[in-house]
C-alpha cells in the first residue's frame, strides 16, 4: 500500500492544490493521512476544508492539530507571539459553519490517532505523545513510548525528516531489536527548512520506501490573498520558508 502523508496546510490553498494536483496524478496513491493544521496563518482555511470534503482518494486519517485545538476549544494562550493570537482568532472569526462542522465531526479531536496498514501499527500525531499538540519529534528527542508502532507519522515543527529507531526487544528471531520509522513530510502550506516549496511525503507501506517531496507553486499568488488583518510576517515568511 501506498500512501501520501501531508502535514500543516495552514490555509494555503495554492501550496494544497500543487501538492494534490501530484497525488492524483501518482495512480499508485489508496490512501491519503493528514497530521494536522489545516487552518490558520494563511487566508485560505475554508477552500482547504472544503477541498478535503471533494476528494475522492480516501481519506485514512485526519487529526487536529494545535490550531484546530486552539480555535475550536477557545485556548489561546499557548501562543508564542501576539500575532500569532491574533491571526488565530481572526481565522475563527472567517471560518464557515460548513468548516467548522468538518474540523469538529471529521477529524480526531486528541491530536493522535493509531490505525493499521497492512498489518503495519501506525500512529499519527501533531505534536508527540507528551503534548499531541504542542511539542514535535526530532531525531534526537526522547523517542520512549512508540516501540509499539512501525510507523510514526508527524507534523507541527514545519521541517521534514525519516529516520529509524531500534529499540530492545525479546525476540530473538529478530536479534531482540524492533523498529519503528518516523516520518515528518514538512508542512505543505508554511514550510520552515529554508525551502520554500510545498512539502508532503509518499510512503509505501510495503517496501518502506520514503520519498520527501517538494512542489514547485505560485508563491505570489498566494501572497497576493493575504489579508491586511494578519501580521505581513505570515505573508512574508512562506517566500523564505522560514
Amino acid at each position: 500500500m501506498i500512501i501520501a502523508v501531508l502535514s500543516d496546510i495552514h490555509g494555503n490553498i495554492t501550496a494544497f492544490q500543487s501538492v494534490l494536483d501530484k497525488i492524483f496524478a501518482d495512480k499508485r496513491i489508496e490512501g491519503i493521512v493528514i497530521c494536522g493544521d489545516l487552518i490558520d496563518y494563511g487566508p485560505n482555511s475554508n477552500e482547504v476544508i472544503r477541498k478535503l470534503r471533494d476528494i475522492k482518494i480516501p481519506i485514512i486519517c485526519n487529526i487536529w492539530g494545535n490550531h484546530e485545538h486552539a480555535i475550536m476549544e477557545n485556548m489561546y494562550d499557548r501562543f508564542s507571539s501576539r500575532r500569532g493570537q491574533n491571526s488565530a482568532h481572526y481565522t475563527k472569526q472567517q471560518l464557515t459553519e460548513e468548516s467548522l462542522t468538518y474540523i469538529k465531526n471529521k477529524m480526531f479531536k486528541s491530536g493522535k490517532e493509531s490505525f493499521f496498514l497492512n498489518k503495519k501499527r501506525c500512529l499519527a500525531i501533531h505534536g508527540n505523545l507528551k503534548d499531541a499538540y504542542w511539542f514535535g519529534i526530532h531525531p534526537d528527542s526522547d523517542l520512549q513510548g512508540y516501540q509499539e508502532f512501525d510507523f510514526v507519522f508527524s507534523g507541527h515543527s514545519h521541517e521534514p525528516h525519516c529516520f529509524e529507531k531500534y529499540y530492545q526487544t525479546e525476540n530473538i528471531s529478530t536479534r531482540n531489536r524492533k523498529k519503528t520509522i518516523f516520518i515528518n513530510p514538512g508542512s505543505v502550506g508554511q514550510p520552515r527548512n529554508l525551502n520554500n516549496r510545498a512539502q508532503y511525503a509518499v510512503v509505501d507501506i510495503e517496501t518502506e520506501e520514503v520519498r520527501l517531496l517538494k512542489v514547485e507553486y505560485d508563491i505570489d499568488k498566494q501572497m497576493g490573498m493575504s489579508s491586511d488583518k494578519i501580521d505581513v510576517f505570515y505573508k512574508n515568511r512562506i517566500k523564505l520558508g522560514v
